[in-house]
């Protein structure tokens, strides 16, 4: 599909079977209004002009198209007298975090410390507003990041559910949505595993960790945002199924929706779960911490009351005192001694009760 900003492309199926392709806007109406066709319409980062148009051509309320073009609109599903609007974001996890330094292309630096070393979230959110009309769809996306390629891929591998109607076109396409829901989480919960293995290993770095744990957590935030909704989405999508009547004999498509369902149920419940899990992990790694602090301290201790041995005979042996042996290389030998002795028991002492 034509990822290109301004892009429009179009397809007609009668009976399941793809009968136009990118017929001219005029034709669409009369398209919409036929018996048997079903009609796809997808705008890629549209232009004023080409909204105003389809909105003349469509008969489509102002604030559906505003709500299509708005900035960070929720997931949502809307009526609109005989259509339905659908807000829905497809994610992509990235595979690094950007790293370019402020002022160079593609750059993406923070608004108020651009030497701030915080992570950014991996997590690309391409946002599609879909037209549910009684005979066809209409897809927006807000820029060319979610490719429809894949979509037309999925309607082609299931073509003998284009007989019922539109139900099965937005069916495919939630369903290529959900699946990269569930590609996501996947990604999100294999980089957990690898940081509970490195949580435990001693030589692992302590900030590597938590800049880790702190993206991972900043991810599954934007996730959630996204996934959650779909439930009602869904739902409402379903509802108005069962209003209208459509597609009332398609048992596959009908099983085929109560799989969208359950693996909409099924992400949420993931993310839920991730969600908890990359707590505890934060509160271990901080336990962690304290109880790596309490051993230095321990071993700390454990030979500074060793060196305060040979410190305090030495040093006491120093001053101006008559003391035994003074003089004498007996009394040399006799100093060095206790020294070694009281050192070596304090080590076995500290040693036996795992200070060192």
């Amino acid at each position: 599909m034509d990822g290109k900003p301004g892009s429009v492309t179009s397809r007609v199926w009668r009976a399941g079977n793809v009968a136009v392709e990118n017929c001219s806007a005029e034709l669409i109406p009369d398209f919409l209004d036929e018996d048997g066709c079903l009609v796809w319409i997808d705008l890629c980062d549209p232009n004023h002009d080409q909204l105003s148009t389809l909105a003349r051509e469509l008969n489509l309320h102002a604030l559906a198209i505003e709500d299509a073009v708005a900035h960070l609109e929720r997931t949502k599903a809307i009526r609109y007298g005989h259509y339905t609007v659908l807000t829905v974001y497809a994610t992509h996890l990235q595979n690094a975090e950007p790293t370019a330094p402020p002022g160079e292309e593609g750059a993406r630096a923070p608004a108020t410390r651009p030497d701030s070393l915080a992570p950014r979230s991996r997590l690309r959110l391409d946002r599609i507003s879909v037209f549910i009309l009684p005979r066809g769809i209409v897809t927006i996306r807000e820029h060319p990041g979610f490719d429809m390629a894949q979509v037309v891929a999925r309607w082609q591998a299931n073509a003998d559910l284009l007989k019922y109607g539109v139900g099965a076109l937005v069916h495919g396409l939630l369903d290529v949505v959900v699946d990269g829901h569930f590609d996501a989480v996947q990604t999100l919960d294999d980089a957990m595993e690898e940081l509970e293995d490195g949580l435990f290993d001693a030589q692992s770095r302590t900030a590597v960790v938590q800049r880790r744990t702190y993206q991972i957590r900043k991810d599954l935030v934007e996730l959630r945002r996204v996934t959650l909704p779909m439930r009602e989405l869904v739902n409402a999508v379903l509802r108005h199924r069962r209003e209208t009547g459509n597609d009332a004999g398609a048992a596959d498509l009908n099983s085929s929706y109560d799989d969208l369902y359950d693996h909409v149920l099924r992400v949420a419940e993931w993310t839920e779960s991730l969600r908890d899990m990359i707590t505890t992990i934060f509160e271990t790694n901080l336990s962690l911490q304290d109880a790596r602090l309490n051993t230095v301290m321990k071993k700390l201790t454990a030979w500074a009351a060793i060196i305060a041995v040979p410190t305090a005979i030495t040093g006491y042996f120093g001053q101006n005192v008559l003391y035994p042996g003074i003089g004498t290389q007996w009394g040399f030998v006799f100093s060095t001694t206790i020294i070694i002795v009281i050192a070596g028991a304090l080590y076995l002492q500290f040693h036996r009760k795992d200070w060192l």
